[in-house]
């Protein structure tokens, strides 16, 4: 008989400071946060400010500010991946060291001429580093996953299969490197994020298994779409309102299934999400890729309160 106690549940939420947190982001977090209180776990924040030329100036500041207008309180230490380079550089010289990765000169232009794909080109050329990225060999490749609320996705086999970019030519740390790193050393059991987020899983459950450690179980989450766009940054997706937080709070909780009653969207945000720790129900979730607005099955979701 087993009778070792089930591993507490641990959680996080990690934006990168591109810009102000929109509805999308806020459904992320939500939905991250929610799936931990529900189960009495820890929800964790990490800013993933590994890539400077797309950071904003003050988007991470504004990002703290915003989660805590919307009661969204995180547990344990705030971590910035720009203070984790040395963990991420350590793992990567034990990887050359044991010949798992290689310098690689190809551009995107060059593997798009090619078939889409990257085909280890340069795998075996004994190439240096300079103006180089960084390709670990793939091994161990992964062709599917269950999803927690996707089910299970399957892999292209030519994706799944490729020797990926663990440090940019431009001297980067990857985000699949960086984020399986910082998940393992933070102890998360369940990785809750978008569905934009599915195709990189594959390659970060192989880095969890070359590294021996434990997968943890994956939730990805649909995405807003507004006129068949995700609603994101790049498409200039307004910030949430931080002096209004309650309405877009309950329109969250609506377009992710929860039905709020009608009376609490003006209710303050920490009676709003005690309500929803404790109405919580995965299951409700639409467990589409993409849900648009417009098709929430709420004939009260304000979209003023997002647009």
């Amino acid at each position: 008989m087993n009778n070792r106690a089930p591993k507490p549940y641990i959680g996080r939420f990690a934006p990168s400071p591109s810009g102000p947190l929109h509805f999308g982001s806020l459904i992320a977090a939500l939905g991250s946060y929610l799936q931990a209180k529900s189960q009495q776990g820890l929800w964790l924040l990490r800013i993933e400010d590994l890539d400077p030329p797309r950071e904003v100036p003050g988007a991470a500041d504004s990002i703290l500010r915003t989660l805590d207008a919307f009661g969204l309180h995180w547990d344990g230490p705030l971590v910035y991946q720009s203070q984790r380079l040395d963990a991420y550089q350590a793992l990567l010289d034990s990887w050359a060291d044991a010949e798992l990765t290689y310098y690689c000169h190809c551009t995107r232009k060059m593997i798009a001429h090619s078939g889409g794909f990257y085909n280890g080109h340069c795998r075996h050329l004994a190439l240096g580093s300079k103006e180089a990225a960084t390709r670990l060999i793939m091994h161990q490749p992964v062709y599917h996953f269950d999803d927690q609320l996707q089910g299970t996705i399957n892999i292209n086999r030519d994706l799944a299969e490729e020797d990926f970019i663990v440090r940019r030519r431009d001297g980067f740390y990857a985000y699949n490197l960086a984020v399986v790193v910082d998940d393992a050393q933070a102890g998360i059991t369940e990785v809750v994020r978008g569905a934009d987020l599915l195709e990189p899983t594959g390659r970060q459950i192989a880095l969890y298994r070359l590294l021996k450690l434990p997968v943890p179980h994956w939730l990805h989450l649909p995405l807003v779409s507004h006129d068949g766009l995700k609603l994101s940054k790049q498409n200039h997706a307004p910030a949430l309102d931080v002096h209004n937080p309650s309405q877009a709070l309950w329109s969250a909780l609506c377009f992710l299934g929860q039905q709020p009653p009608v009376s609490l969207i003006k209710a303050d945000v920490n009676e709003l999400l005690s309500w929803a720790c404790h109405h919580w129900r995965l299951d409700k979730v639409p467990n589409k890729i993409n849900v648009e607005l417009s098709c929430v099955g709420s004939s009260h979701f304000h979209h003023s309160a997002l647009l």
